[in-house]
């Protein structure tokens, strides 16, 4: 049986809409609402896990064997299938090293490979750099429409990237009523937050003013939205302080949000994208042991885990985490009055690449985008 699959460059990913935020946003709560019915499979045997990852060592005595020499260095595979309208199987590969940025490349380039959910044959192959950073920066969008005040005017962006421009995109479609935008890069001279607020004042007229701010403090305080997408080693991390944030303010984590003052997340309301996937994350940090080969302390530093821990020592009950599949099924409400402060903890599924990958593939087929790539006419192996 002859097999043949679409290849997608990127060329070809942004010509078949790959950051139209509206669609992306819609995307992603379909996706969510497969999530909560169960309909959808990730890897492990409780089907919770968020991928599987090559993990390099500090030191090896084997000639140009791989090292952890920077941050976020690793090799990542992370297969699902979702089902629903999508109905497919597939992957997001990516390779990690921060020493790309020295020759001109992303940190991480990635892949997704759409599949039969019957044969296991390729459908698709996409350049998945933009799909990953739109679905990462909708899902923050999707989660505020239920949980930010509709009021909102003052957004601050912590770690001003790639996926905090792609969430920008999207909270604007959610948020209309945004006018002022912080930005925290690494100092407030930081080249990276500075070309964000070229960006928007280009792109977002309505956007009336734009502060940088030298530190996360002051981006913290008095924002109704704070978008957090750092890329930080551990020793760069720095400490958020819960009574930095306002009433009302809506807080998404993309990344790293490091606290030390965990008691006090039991004032506001905790949403989680997966909770089980924050539990699995806090088994393989207990099993890693408290310190280092160095000797150094470990400290987790992803707002669910903060939510996990809190659950596992009997401050909380299960149920006061909520999650943003009940929301966006209708069994649960999403924001409840005005004055509460809302922690919501987005760490990302391969569901949520698989959907975007697939209603970008839909729409690279009817505009007779990309090529046609044969895998075989007949298996010369049966």
């Amino acid at each position: 049986m002859k097999v043949d699959f679409l290849y997608l460059n990127e060329k070809d990913m942004i010509e078949a809409g790959v950051l139209d935020a509206e669609k992306c946003i819609e995307t992603m709560r379909d996706t969510i609402s497969l999530f909560g019915k169960k309909d959808y499979l990730l890897g492990g045997p409780k089907a919770d896990e968020h991928g599987l990852q090559v993990n390099f060592p500090g030191k090896s005595d084997i000639e140009n064997f791989p090292l952890d020499d920077g941050p976020d260095r690793r090799f990542m595979a992370m297969p699902a299938y979702l089902g629903g309208r999508f109905h497919i199987a597939g992957q997001k590969f990516y390779g990690s090293n921060n020493h790309n940025l020295r020759i001109g490349l992303p940190r991480s380039i990635l892949m997704v490979t759409l599949a039969d959910v019957d044969t296991g044959a390729p459908v698709a192959y996409m350049s998945a750099n933009l799909l990953s950073a739109m679905r990462t920066g909708a899902m923050p969008a999707l989660a505020a429409s239920y949980l930010a005040r509709k009021d909102s005017k003052v957004i601050s962006l912590i770690g001003p990237g790639v996926i905090n421009k792609c969430a920008f995109m999207c909270y604007m479609k959610v948020l209309p009523k945004l006018d002022t935008v912080k930005l925290r890069g690494s100092s407030a001279h930081s080249k990276s937050a500075h070309r964000m607020a070229d960006w928007i004042r280009a792109e977002y007229p309505q956007i009336k003013n734009i502060i940088f701010c030298s530190s996360l403090e002051e981006a913290c305080r008095d924002a109704d939205i704070v978008s957090e997408a750092m890329s930080v080693t551990k020793t760069d991390m720095e400490e958020f302080k819960l009574d930095w944030f306002k009433k009302g303010a809506s807080v998404f984590s993309m990344g790293s949000f490091f606290a030390k003052e965990y008691d006090k997340f039991l004032d506001t309301t905790m949403v989680v994208d997966n909770y089980g996937m924050y539990e699995k994350y806090m088994k393989n940090f207990i099993a890693r042991g408290p310190v280092d080969d160095l000797g150094n302390k470990r400290e987790w530093c992803i707002m669910g885990m903060h939510f996990v821990h809190l659950v596992n020592s009997g401050k909380a009950k299960r149920s006061d985490v909520l999650d943003l599949a009940d929301m966006v099924n209708g069994i649960t409400p999403g924001r409840t009055s005005d004055d509460e402060i809302v922690m919501c903890s987005i760490g990302g599924m391969p569901l949520e690449d698989l959907s975007w990958g697939y209603d970008c593939y839909q729409a690279a087929k009817e505009k007779g985008l990309g090529t046609v790539l044969n895998l075989w006419d007949e298996p010369y192996l049966k």
